[in-house]
């Protein structure tokens, strides 16, 4: 052994904590946003702060709308239970159960109570992919060679495309078209942007409108998956029951904020134009606009000639 490890043999799989793609995500959007909170000095006034509620407003509806899609938390569920840990053994362990349901696969929880049980680490966190890239019977195959816990395999059983339960067909449709509205929505966030940087305000509007009800859409989308029965997952006595994550509230959470940011630009719009320009900085100075030219210069040449 090698610090307790054998040395020629892969190591022991690491829980997950967060997807990296979600990360990128993250990162790439706090990069814009440190990049312009290094400009805002060079901005003067009131002016600043409406730069900075308008930029990081944005930053928030677009780095959500994009790292919904890849995280796995659109619905949860945990259960704790005695169960079976391997397959020929007698051998039960009291284990947090838990089912991570995201746009385009799930995650199976696996967290001993205690961690160490049976003379092993028990702390899995396993992912199938059901993308239209993926092989979602494969990434079970798999687990199965691999020897994975039993509690793992039996609830990513219940999402095998042989199954009769049939949820991966229901996850697996819906998820893919609350992505693609989600898609959408970004779209009309762009151009929402752009012409909020034009002297077209209203219609800036009405896109974080359409950006609002796209993500609304994406919502209903993936719900249509609890109004269909649903194959309960028993451990015993305990049933693992599933809820609406963190993925589903927050975005349900930006959408509305689209809607009453949407509705204030075109209220403004109607009714109080000079506020609204001059919260997006393109208020003209009057001042400027009806200024008298106060001096005439003139050519002493012509005026002696009488011209």
């Amino acid at each position: 052994l090698f610090d307790g490890i054998y040395p020629f043999y892969p190591q022991q799989r690491k829980a997950f904590v967060f997807d990296v793609s979600a990360i990128i995500v993250i990162v790439v959007f706090l990069t814009f946003a440190c990049s312009f909170l290094l400009i805002i000095p060079g901005i003067r006034g009131r002016a600043r702060l409406y730069w900075t509620l308008r930029v990081l407003l944005s930053l928030t509806v677009g780095v959500v709308i994009i790292a919904v899609q890849f995280t796995g938390d659109w619905e949860n569920g945990w259960v704790t239970a005695n169960t079976s840990y391997k397959s020929f053994s007698r051998a039960l362990v009291n284990a947090d159960i838990g089912l991570h349901v995201g746009l385009s696969g799930l995650n199976v929880t696996l967290m001993g109570n205690p961690v160490n049980q049976v003379n092993e680490t028990i702390n899995y966190n396993e992912h199938f992919a059901w993308s239209f890239n993926a092989d979602y019977d494969h990434s079970y195959s798999e687990g199965l060679e691999r020897g994975l816990p039993s509690p793992i395999l039996y609830v990513a059983e219940k999402f095998a495309t042989q199954s009769p339960c049939s949820l991966q067909r229901q996850y697996r449709i819906s998820g893919h078209y609350a992505s693609a509205t989600l898609w959408v929505a970004f779209c009309t966030w762009l151009i929402s942007n752009m012409l909020f940087s034009m002297p077209v305000l209203v219609y800036g509007g009405y896109m974080l409108l359409v950006t609002g009800t796209f993500m609304i859409f994406s919502l209903l989308s993936f719900s249509t998956v609890r109004n269909t029965l649903v194959c309960p997952i028993h451990f015993g006595t305990a049933i693992l029951r599933t809820g609406y994550g963190g993925s589903f509230w927050l975005t349900l959470a930006i959408g509305l904020l689209c809607f009453v940011a949407g509705i204030t630009v075109v209220a403004l719009h109607y009714f109080n134009m000079d506020l609204l320009k001059t919260f997006f900085d393109l208020h003209e100075d009057k001042a400027e606009e009806y200024q008298e030219m106060t001096e005439v210069y003139t050519n002493p040449h012509f005026v002696n000639k009488g011209l």
